[in-house]
């Protein structure tokens, strides 16, 4: 798993066991080891929840982007690669408690009772923590939204009251949905009175309860596209309060420390080390942006080298043996012919490649400047080492302004209306990401695409868009779709299952790899404690809004 960025919490953690440990009193109502409500500070809590909520991100982003080739997913078969340890993290950062930052000393509590006892203090306050509690709630219903596509149910009616079910029974996803956005309605009521801070950090948004109204509405949108409401999806267009502004994008920043806590981007922090590159990127993806002239590649993607065992340069049995392979048949069905290699030095893997690693971290392609803040790809072609590049200090997307416009051009009901979003999702995201080019400032910039490279690009994009039809029509939106999630993919499994679109995906490295898996199985921590719950017999179980053929039929990539 990857290692997730927090900060404060081991600090939280030391303050309030400090203020514990103050206590002279030998009555003692309250377990040393067990603070009261009443001890802790509202502040501290709200970091917790908003780290908790970043670092669900981090795992739904992962799983997700592997599952759709935007990153790349090791291991052939599908059932053995998603276990039910997969969900036990997310499941306890939200219910019970599990570490936000790697080496923290501290246990940080679920988003269920960090609500709870922000609620309670503000109850019990003269001082007004509204500000605390709606962030808790928006963090709260986002993750529960997620949990629930990703596992089909999750606790809601029972849940964060041990003392009365101490094995609550899941809900199913209908019911979780409309708790969440309950959850939403209860949080924006609070932010509309815009409650002060009361010296909270917020992370996101700077204490601006303006765009987290604007974030509410968004997760929304989301919610009414993934469920097929159409009247609430265009009221809460026609209220026009949503993130249509890249300046609104809710994401969150990371840091340049090192050590004690490391608040670097976790793939600058996997990549830009002693030994090189840590994992492998999504050939499929580097392949794609590639053939398309895609003018975010250079952002994306950094190359060590220039060339590739088997496109461009002779096979290598050492640091690419798959370069010394034919293409294998069912690629060749697929009508897919790109196989193990990316010309050009893009040097990463196929979907379900687990032929190990080799000592290749120094030549494979590595996180470039965007969101990881690493390296500008400038032609260099040089080894990535501590601290090039902008030193980590990148981005976590997670709902940007690109997407929902890739949101309303999905639910637009003609050509023309959904090429109109196309072009707007891809202009937003393409200046997003150029705005990265300056946090490397040791590149060479010349290399960065033109104005009218860009516009070129947006237009050719469009107009193949209207000229086509049909499944090919579908296709060129999704890509640009995915594209333009680059880092904070968490949607895209969504939207893959929602509408089975592209289906220009690469063949898996085996080629049969089980059904595409449709929902997780129960995290395994919680079957293991809770008797109402059994764990699933395999992936194929479809969420509510999942109204598709059954796996493997759909999708059709797959």
């Amino acid at each position: 798993m990857k290692k997730i960025f927090k900060t404060v919490l081991t600090v939280a953690f030391a303050g309030l066991v400090f203020n514990a440990c103050e206590t002279t009193d030998l009555d003692l109502r309250v377990s040393p080891n067990d603070l009261a409500i009443s001890q802790a500070d509202p502040n501290l809590i709200l970091n917790s929840i908003q780290l908790a909520g970043v670092s669900n991100m981090d795992r739904f982003n992962e799983l997700s982007a592997q599952l759709t080739r935007i990153e790349y997913m090791t291991g052939r078969i599908y059932f053995n690669n998603f276990q039910g340890n997969i969900m036990n993290s997310v499941w306890a950062r939200t219910y019970s408690s599990e570490f936000n930052l790697a080496g923290d000393t501290g246990v940080d509590v679920g988003l269920f009772t960090n609500v709870d006892a922000l609620k309670q203090i503000n109850a019990n306050s003269d001082i007004n923590y509204d500000f605390h509690v709606a962030v808790g709630q928006t963090i709260k219903a986002y993750s529960l939204l997620l949990l629930t596509d990703f596992i089909g149910q999750a606790a809601f009616t029972q849940a964060g009251n041990p003392d009365e079910f101490p094995a609550p029974i899941l809900d199913d996803g209908p019911v979780v949905y409309d708790g969440a956005l309950s959850l939403l309605d209860e949080a924006e009521a609070l932010f509309a009175t815009n409650p002060p801070t009361q010296g909270a950090t917020d992370f996101y948004y700077g204490g601006d309860s303006t765009k987290w109204i604007k974030l509410i509405n968004s997760i929304r949108l989301r919610t009414h596209f993934l469920t097929g409401n159409t009247a609430a999806f265009n009221a809460v267009i026609a209220g026009n309060n949503f993130i249509s502004d890249i300046e609104d994008d809710f994401q969150f920043q990371y840091g340049t420390r090192v050590l004690q806590p490391d608040t670097r981007h976790p793939e600058y922090e996997d990549d830009y080390g002693p030994t090189g590159a840590g994992g492998y990127l999504s050939n499929w993806l580097m392949e794609t942006m590639r053939v398309k002239e895609d003018p975010r590649i250079r952002y994306y993607f950094y190359r060590q080298v220039e060339a590739t065992p088997g496109a461009d340069a002779d096979p290598d049995e050492q640091f690419l043996s798959c370069s010394l392979f034919s293409v294998p048949q069912h690629f060749i069905d697929g009508g897919y012919t790109t196989f193990c290699s990316v010309p050009n030095g893009y040097w990463g893997r196929n979907h379900g490649n687990d032929e190990g690693t080799p000592p290749d971290g120094f030549f494979k392609t590595a996180y470039g400047v965007y969101p990881a803040a690493g390296r500008f790809d400038d032609n260099s072609f040089e080894p990535i080492g501590l601290g090039q590049g902008g030193g980590g200090a990148g981005i976590r997307p997670i709902v940007l302004a690109s997407y929902v416009d890739f949101w309303r051009g999905a639910m637009a009901t003609t050509p023309a209306a959904k090429a109109e979003f196309l072009r707007s999702a891809m202009e937003k995201s393409i200046a997003k990401v150029q705005s990265f080019g300056a946090v490397d400032g040791n590149a060479d910039k010349s290399f960065e695409p033109t104005e009218t490279e860009v516009s070129d690009y947006i237009d050719d994009t469009v107009a193949a868009f209207l000229a086509a039809s049909g499944d090919a029509q579908e296709d060129i939106f999704a890509e640009q779709y995915w594209i333009a999630q680059w880092g904070g993919a968490q949607e895209a499994w969504n939207y893959y299952r929602k509408t089975g679109y592209p289906t220009t995906l690469s063949p898996s490295w085996e080629p049969d790899p089980g059904p595409f898996p449709r929902s997780f199985f129960y995290p395994q921590d919680e079957v293991i404690t809770n008797p109402n719950l059994q764990q699933r017999a395999d992936l194929t179980n479809q969420v509510f809004w999942d109204t598709n053929p059954a796996s493997p039929a759909f999708p059709q990539a797959n």
